[in-house]
């Protein structure tokens, strides 16, 4: 197991750059062979042959490069995989009990950590290359790189259930980063898979995105659906998305060894979560200046507004009415049809088939009128 970042390692190089590694502030360090042959491959190209990527068309487009790390870079010998914790100091799940306020995900409520890591990992990529000669390559989820099952070959983990790499020292809760380099050194075993028979992670999902065990089909997936999708949202899932306006940790958040991971003390807690009504009067630039330095902002306020709205219609708040009203004007179709399927929620039907006299009228896109049930 390498995720004891302390552990002693052989060649002294590799030894000094485990300890700069922990000075650097990584919770997790492990070394893998990038040439091995690894069952991700063929689960990679069934996950798109069965389309569950959904929009993701990304990972479609460079498929041959994602499947192996080979691929990507044939000279490499080594890949340094690196993990940092970002576990909560309260439980997610609480989130979603406060109907009228809106819930973010663990990961989005904190300075992006594309740019928190990949400083760090690129300060240890010189020290790598300084010491060795070697050639590096750094990546931090911008490249073809499956850095969760690199990690379970470095010895970081294993990928649980849910598809997410599992550590028993941080749980859930590790975000990745990894150096590839053609300094050719000894590899960390590989950790066992701890899930045992246990399905937690499964049953909680809201919208049964797991087709089976260690299986997810990221078209039925709240976090996908909230934040890499860009149309409207399909209304089979708009109930089941609850207040989560943005992500979702609920696989994360019950998984039994996160009881050992120690809290990060970088998340913001007026991002995890806000009240419905001070989201929705976000225009563009209130919306960017929030938001700015996260992982929120890359989504859009058209996005996060649908899903606001989405949220306000879940809430029973009848004080939130006046919130999806004003957004029937919003210049988003994306906004305004999830306003109106906010309002049929609030609204008794005379009130609703009232608003709809006075504001249905004008209406051009053919998803907002949908909404509204009106014919094109």
């Amino acid at each position: 197991m390498a995720t004891n970042i302390s552990k002693s390692a052989t060649p002294p190089a590799l030894e000094r750059l485990r300890d700069e590694a922990r000075a650097l502030g990584f919770d997790a360090f492990g070394v893998a062979d990038p040439r091995a042959p690894w069952a991700a491959s063929a689960r990679l190209h069934d996950f798109l042959e069965r389309g569950r990527h959904g929009d993701m068309d990304w990972m479609e487009a460079r498929a041959d490069q994602r499947a192996h790390p080979a691929a990507l870079w044939q000279e490499a010998r080594s890949a340094i995989v690196v993990g940092v914790s970002y576990a909560p100091d309260r439980d997610p799940l609480a989130l979603l009990q406060n109907k009228s306020a809106g819930a973010v995900s663990v990961y989005a409520a904190r300075r992006d950590y594309h740019d928190a890591l990949k400083s760090k990992l690129k300060t240890l990529a010189r020290s790598l290359q300084s010491e060795t000669g070697a050639e590096v390559k750094v990546f931090v989820d911008t490249a073809p790189l499956m850095e969760k099952p690199l990690a379970a070959r470095a010895g970081l983990g294993w990928q649980g259930k849910h598809t997410n790499l599992v550590s028993r020292e941080h749980g859930s809760w590790l975000f990745l980063g990894a150096i590839l380099t053609t300094a050719d050194w000894p590899a960390d075993a590989p950790e066992a898979d701890h899930c045992g028979s246990c399905r937690a992670c499964l049953d909680i999902c809201p919208t049964a995105a797991f087709p089976a065990p260690y299986q997810l089909d990221a078209r039925r997936c709240i976090a996908y659906l909230t934040i890499e999708h860009k149309d409207h949202i399909d209304p089979e899932f708009r109930e089941a998305i609850g207040n989560r306006v943005f992500g979702c940790d609920d696989c994360l958040a019950i998984c039994p060894w996160n009881k050992f991971a120690q809290a990060a003390n970088d998340l913001r807690a007026d991002l995890a979560t806000a009240p419905l009504a001070e989201l929705a009067a976000l225009d563009d630039a209130a919306f960017r200046a929030r938001f700015a330095g996260t992982p929120v902002k890359r989504t859009g306020r058209a996005r996060f507004l649908r899903n606001v709205m989405i949220a306000i219609g879940n809430s029973g708040d009848p004080a939130l009415i006046p919130h999806a009203r004003h957004a029937l004007d919003d210049a988003s179709p994306l906004v305004r049809a999830m306003a109106v399927w906010a309002l049929q929620r609030l609204l008794d039907a005379d009130a609703f088939a009232a608003l709809k006299r006075t504001s249905a009228g004008a209406e051009e896109d053919a998803a907002v009128r949908h909404e509204w049930g009106i014919s094109a």
